[in-house]
């Protein structure tokens, strides 16, 4: 089973993809996971001994939510449409293509918002990095990434998955304006130690 954690941009960027979201799933997200393969399995709308492997969970409006998407499972989706409305006052299931226009403003291509920060050259510390990229971010008015950005690199992993989140919000060029290319990430990557600094 894999959990991800993500964010309600990640959410919007998701378009042309299809998922079961349910919210208020207070508690921990594999017991959930558990119990709704176990349900649906049980009610025959999880087909030929599919279940959901790979989910995310989310918080939006105080609500911890997790989306389980369609993917990788076979579905007998008439039966999870009913499903989904008869105990919709118990989870709160709606479809990911319809609570990203009716909750989140519709879906987005980040690609078109990312503005160019100047990283290359920058001290190195990722902590920095952020603080960097936050600020460009707060300055062409993208307040919510900029919170968004800190908190998914201060709970990232190592340093290479940071860089690549950093890269996500923003375009990373050098002081002259030229683009981060991957060699240059390759290399910076290789001359940090292990952990979240050099």
């Amino acid at each position: 089973m894999n959990i991800k954690k993500i964010s309600t941009e990640d959410l919007r960027r998701m378009e042309g993809k299809e998922g079961l979201i349910l919210q208020g799933c207070g508690g921990k997200p594999e017991e959930w996971v558990d119990g709704i393969n176990q349900m649906l399995t049980e009610e025959g709308i999880l087909l030929e001994g599919t279940e959901f492997r790979e989910v995310s969970v989310f918080e939006h409006d105080g609500l911890t939510c997790i989306l389980y998407p369609f993917g990788d499972v076979k579905l007998a989706m008439g039966k999870l449409a009913v499903w989904r409305l008869q105990t919709h006052e118990d989870f709160g299931g709606t479809w990911l293509s319809d609570y990203v226009p009716n909750r989140l403003g519709g879906f987005t291509d980040r690609q078109a918002e990312k503005p160019d920060c100047a990283l290359i050259g920058e001290d190195g510390n990722i902590f920095n990095l952020a603080g960097v990229a936050a600020r460009t971010l707060r300055e062409h008015g993208l307040k919510e990434q900029a919170e968004e950005l800190k908190e998914r690199v201060c709970s990232s992993g190592s340093y290479n998955e940071a860089l690549c989140i950093i890269g996500e919000y923003v375009n990373i060029t050098s002081v002259d304006g030229q683009e981060f290319v991957d060699t240059e990430m390759e290399q910076e990557t290789e001359r940090q130690e292990p952990g979240m600094s050099r």
